[in-house]
């Protein structure tokens, strides 16, 4: 406001026009503080979101004594918070900046899009991230009578016309699949019901809760068939022939749980599709029916329908300053409808194919979008590592008098979407010929009554238009045909990979990919794997992809290995082939560990039926637990296996060290990697409960 609080001196960075003081009328007039950040002082939040935005520097002058400023200072510093000055519409975030050698209050002018601070510091702090969900072809596919009829027109004409007795008959299987759901369609348009295995299923109705201001209140006819993974809705219920039948796509339900998991937001949800606006929000509205990943107050912002034929992008999704792209990734079954700049941060999934392959969703050890949320999770991993090991750590260690160029390296989501395996064997060979059901500019069309005229004289109606060309599908599931185009790889990634990283979900566990290149003439690359911290595996090849899938079959090999020699003793051998692998209903790997989860944070011991004091062993999950339960979330010890005895076999002798945020808790000593690792952890149990440590006992849990 108008309240005076002191005279500073400005000093720019850049030389020369690019320096100009970003302050109107040589005068600084603070609009308002920013919200206090948690965990993340505020130039660690700025550094990511506007990277090297420092203006100037300010440093109050030494006489006469400002109190109310030293005041705004010691606020600003204490409490992770920013004083903001609003010029136009960008931010200017005066950040307190402690100094060893000034006497006087000193702050950094960093400047941001106006809002994105705001949004970002929630973010940040509860360690989220943004996701972008296309929803044609991605999640679902959706038909009404009239597509239906265009598409089993097009292959009866191309049957006509094809001599190979095999491709005639994938398209007859094909057209047979259309015309069931055509069908089941068909009765409910007429009728209201549908005839599903000889079982009549009525409507239900389905009230569409308002958005804000708006008041008039919609009920829908709905028909939810969960045994086909289909529902059938009418866009406009007062016109019966705006009723679509919806397929949804496999394992959304596993995806969508992993977003909400615990009540935790690991991402804020958003969408963009080239649809027609009622049509997205109400197949949104049928994934996510009771509002868990977009609230009803954010939907009408977070539902975004870009023109058919234009360009998709980030900046257009975070319009309102929602978030910044480089804290976002996007799930989408095409590559080149997106903006270039945002194409690395982009995960591209074989486009849904339900009639043409309905089963390459199910063919492989994990689903495709198992598959998304593996990568989801790998993405928010990295991204969030970076940021608290690396510029968190930077960001603390910096004074007023360092420069620009001393600024830590700001992580982006497009670091972490690793291209995949592209030698995993698929199981169909080819793309879907055509689309499989509607999508931007034909979406507007099949349920816009007034070009329905034009429709039945239309023999490439069936075909996406040109302004919204359908681009060569990237890794369809089974195709060899890999681009390797900027953005995340839409192939289904190594089988070791990828159920490695499914056992570390079911146990609550970190698995996690380091890669180094050799600097020798020979270029290698060096994968190592770590299971809750610990090395369990590594590999080396001649690409990342090689020395990674490498790496995760020597885990796997580990993890199995000790596995057995671990149940042995207690339950007997396994009577079984372990390399038959079980699965449940949807690809996922059974989970054969206690319900607790702990056995699989036991370190691969090597040993085979060595005898052992198991009463001793089977401590170490409970006390592994109680660690756990001591620590803030996503703060983990860490056991590094120090030294190993070069004795005989017989007498090889183990040494555990347990760390937390990098000092030391507790050793261990044994004769195998069990007995030394409990040793290692009960002294670090009893260490962690008698601390008195500031260092330490930042990293735990309050005691109430």
């Amino acid at each position: 406001g108008d309240v005076f609080l002191g005279e500073a001196d400005v000093f720019p960075i850049k030389p020369g026009p690019e320096g100009a003081l970003p302050f109107p009328s040589n005068e600084i007039r603070i609009s308002h503080l920013s919200p206090a950040s948690e965990r993340c002082p505020p130039l660690a939040i700025l550094q990511t979101i506007a990277p090297f935005s420092v203006r100037c520097k300010l440093q109050a002058k030494p006489l006469p004594p400002h109190p109310s400023l030293h005041r705004l200072y010691l606020t600003c510093f204490n409490e992770y918070k920013s004083a903001v000055v609003v010029v136009g519409d960008e931010e200017l975030h005066l950040v307190a900046m402690p100094s060893k050698v000034e006497k006087v209050p000193c702050f950094w002018c960093c400047s941001v899009r106006v809002g994105l601070y705001a949004a970002s510091v929630g973010m940040l702090n509860l360690r989220c991230l943004a996701i972008v969900f296309d929803l044609d072809e991605t999640l679902i596919v959706a038909n009404t009578m009239r597509s239906f009829e265009s598409r089993i027109e097009m292959l009866s004409r191309r049957m006509d016309i094809e001599d190979d007795p095999v491709r005639v008959a994938g398209m007859s299987a094909e057209i047979k699949r259309y015309i069931e759901d055509r069908e089941l369609l068909k009765e409910f348009i007429d009728t209201d019901t549908v005839t599903d295995n000889g079982r009549i299923v009525g409507t239900q109705k389905e009230e569409v809760q308002p958005m804000p201001g708006v008041q008039e209140r919609l009920v829908r006819p709905v028909i939810r068939l969960p045994e086909r993974n289909a529902i059938l809705t009418r866009i406009n219920p007062e016109i019966r022939d705006t009723s679509v039948f919806v397929k949804l796509r496999p394992a959304w339900e596993d995806l969508r749980s992993y977003l909400t998991a615990k009540g935790r937001k690991r991402f804020e949800v958003y969408v963009c599709t080239m649809a027609e606006r009622d049509y997205a929000l109400e197949i949104w509205r049928l994934l996510d029916p009771e509002a868990n990943l977009i609230s009803l107050n954010n939907l009408s912002d977070r539902v975004v329908c870009v023109k058919a034929g234009s360009k998709k992008s980030l900046q257009h999704v975070f319009r309102d300053g929602g978030c910044h792209p480089k804290m976002a990734m996007v799930i989408d079954d095409r590559l080149q409808v997106w903006d270039e700049k945002d194409q690395h941060r982009v995960h591209v999934v074989p486009a849904y194919a339900p009639y043409y392959a309905p089963q390459a969703e199910m063919a492989n050890a994990v689903p495709v979008l198992c598959v998304a949320r593996n990568v989801a999770c790998n993405v928010r991993g990295g991204f969030f590592r970076e940021f608290d090991e690396n510029l968190l750590k930077k960001v603390f260690e910096l004074l007023h008098e360092n420069e620009l160029l001393d600024l830590p390296y700001a992580p982006d989501v497009g670091d972490y979407l690793v291209c995949e395996d592209p030698n995993f064997p698929q199981s169909n060979k080819d793309p879907a010929p055509i689309p499989e059901g509607m999508s931007g500019a034909e979406v507007e069309k099949r349920l816009n009554g007034r070009a329905y005229q034009a429709d039945q004289k239309q023999t490439s109606s069936s075909i996406r238009p040109s302004d919204d060309a359908r681009v060569p599908i990237r890794g369809t599931v089974g195709s060899s045909n890999v681009q390797p185009n900027g953005g995340s790889m839409a192939i289904v990634p190594s089988l070791f990979v990828t159920v490695l990283q499914e056992i570390g979900r079911l146990c609550n566990s970190k698995v996690e990919f380091r890669s180094t290149v050799s600097t020798s003439k020979i270029t290698q690359f060096s994968v190592e794997v770590l299971f809750s911290n610990e090395k369990i595996g590594n590999g080396i090849g001649k690409t990342r992809d090689e020395a990674q899938v490498q790496a995760a079959e020597k885990a796997l090999q580990n993890l199995q290995s000790n596995y057995l020699s671990y149940v042995a003793p207690i339950a007997g051998v396994l009577n079984k082939d372990t390399s038959k692998s079980s699965r449940n209903g949807n690809g996922f790997l059974e989970d054969d560990l206690d319900s607790d989860g702990d056995t699989a944070m036991q370190e691969p011991s090597g040993s085979k039926s060595e005898q052992k004091d198991h009463s001793n062993v089977d401590r170490l999950p409970s006390v592994l637990s109680l660690i756990r339960e001591l620590c803030l979330e996503d703060q983990h010890v860490v056991f590094r296996d120090q030294v190993r005895n070069p004795g005989s076999a017989t007498n090889e002798e183990y040494h555990f060290q347990v760390e937390l945020a990098g000092q030391i808790l507790g050793n261990g000593i044994g004769v195998n990697k069990d007995f030394a690792k409990l040793q290692a952890a009960e002294e670090a149990l009893r260490f962690l409960k008698t601390t008195t440590d500031p260092q330490i006992k930042k990293h735990l849990r309050p005691i109430r």
